[in-house]
């Protein structure tokens, strides 16, 4: 076969021609037009520059999020490079700071397109949302681990600056009383010093500000382990295991802040081989791999974040939940009695499965084979006995493994497939936005997968 690229090579001049009928952003589009209008906010510049419709806009950030491009410029040079971007936009090219501006200020864009997409799930007969699988992965922030400095270590530095700031004091009135010249700039040595003393201070205010907020959290659990133990001391038993402790308000020495990103943290990442400076992103999945619920945690573990994270599923599908799938990084008592028990009088119906020590994904020949139901438990059964129990049984056994089809192929499509890997924005509003809006585009391409799949089934 010869290549001759020399003879002129004509493409269709109308670009709806260059898209097949079943592109994806067809049907983003489409989805899109379905979304109430009322609360979209345009960019109002003053400048007399063009303004775009917010629909269009709407489902560009979509649209690129969805196939794996983020940032503003990028997309912006899609609206010029990529076919099925540019028939999106119809030709106009939005600079990246109208993208950027829009991303920022349309929070209520984006709730409603995550509704919506649910909305359309379940028309489609598309949910399956008996079961919602719960976890937690690390995003890096956008902000370096090295610019964060430690409770102890800022107390160390405030301490050294502030010995130097007498130094300096001292050698300038040895430098007046001699009427001597000084090689230094003294008054720009000291600002420099006392700005880095207050910036230091400020971070163990912070700090200290957590470590309180911390405690009152862990409060009610602790309350909780200390009125059964001595319930079963009432009742002339002997409580199992070491008193608890008490949450302290005092800061951990090697609690960190960080100077680019105050509300990011250090948090374990990678099975816990490194560490990285990150946010906590959170998803409840359905069955089918959607995402129903979503929030932004600073939290370092899991261990204080289910009943947040189940409280954020959307109303379009908590009815239908019937169980909570979670692993033993949010095993809580407190936080499983906090999601089953009733509210306003009425149960909600939900049942948590979570584990309670780490599984190991390797199964032994006799763990392949059926199972007898485990013995009924002693009525003196402690809360996390009764877990381990349910765990156990057939039911148990059964639902638990839909947790690994579920949300950790999901984080898996939004690391590794979308190449979601570091959030853009600072701060946990605008980051909470940015995954809320990765959350979007992900279930719009799911669901777009999940429609074409029950068209060729």
């Amino acid at each position: 076969m010869n290549l001759d690229r020399q003879t002129p090579m004509f493409l269709p001049c109308d670009l709806r021609e260059w898209l097949p009928g079943d592109h994806l952003v067809h049907f983003i589009l489409d989805a899109v037009e379905q979304i109430p209008t009322g609360h979209l906010r345009v960019n109002h510049r003053g400048t007399g520059s063009e303004q775009y419709p917010p629909t269009m806009m709407l489902a560009l950030l979509i649209y690129c999020y969805a196939t794996g491009r983020f940032g503003s410029r990028t997309i912006e040079a899609a609206t010029y490079s990529d076919v099925a971007v540019r028939y999106l936009c119809a030709n106009h090219h939005p600079d990246h700071d109208s993208i950027c501006t829009f991303r920022r200020v349309n929070q209520a864009a984006f709730e409603a397109a995550f509704v919506t997409v649910l909305q359309l799930a379940h028309q489609l007969r598309l949910t399956r949302v008996g079961s919602v699988s719960v976890d937690g992965t690390k995003i890096q922030a956008n902000a370096s681990k090295h610019a964060a400095v430690s409770y102890q270590r800022a107390g160390e530095l405030i301490t050294r600056f502030q010995l130097e700031v007498q130094e300096l004091i001292t050698r300038a009135e040895t430098a007046d009383g001699k009427e001597a010249n000084e090689p230094l700039d003294i008054p720009a040595e000291l600002a420099r010093r006392e700005k880095r003393i207050e910036s230091l201070k400020h971070a163990r205010q912070i700090i200290e500000a957590q470590a309180r907020e911390m405690a009152a959290a862990k409060r009610p659990e602790h309350e909780a382990k200390v009125t059964a133990r001595q319930a079963l001391r009432d009742a002339g038993k002997r409580p199992r295991g070491p008193e608890p402790k008490a949450p302290s308000e005092v800061p951990e020495p090697k609690t960190q802040y960080n100077f680019t990103d105050p509300e990011s943290r250090i948090m374990k990442a990678g099975n816990g081989k490194h560490f990285e400076q990150a946010y906590n992103a959170q998803a409840a999945v359905d069955e089918a791999m959607l995402i129903v619920g979503q929030r932004v945690s600073v939290a370092p573990n899991d261990k204080q974040e289910l009943a947040a994270t189940v409280a954020a599923i959307s109303p379009v599908v908590i009815a239908e939940v019937k169980t909570v799938l979670a692993d033993s990084g949010f095993y809580s008592e407190a936080m499983v009695q906090a999601v089953e028990q009733k509210r306003d009088g009425i149960s909600r119906g939900l049942t948590v499965y979570a584990a309670v020590d780490k599984q190991t994904h390797h199964k032994r020949v006799a763990d392949l084979l059926p199972q007898p139901e485990p013995p009924p438990l002693p009525e003196n059964a402690s809360a996390k006995e009764k877990m381990a129990h349910r765990m156990k049984t057939q039911a148990g056994k059964t639902l638990y493994k839909l947790r690994k089809q579920t949300v950790e192929p999901v984080f898996g499509i939004i690391k590794e497939v979308l190449g979601f890997r570091r959030f853009l924005l600072r701060g946990r509003e605008k980051v909470s936005l940015e995954w809320l809006l990765v959350c979007v585009s992900y279930n719009f391409k799911r669901l777009f997968t999940l429609k074409n799949l029950a068209a060729t089934g």
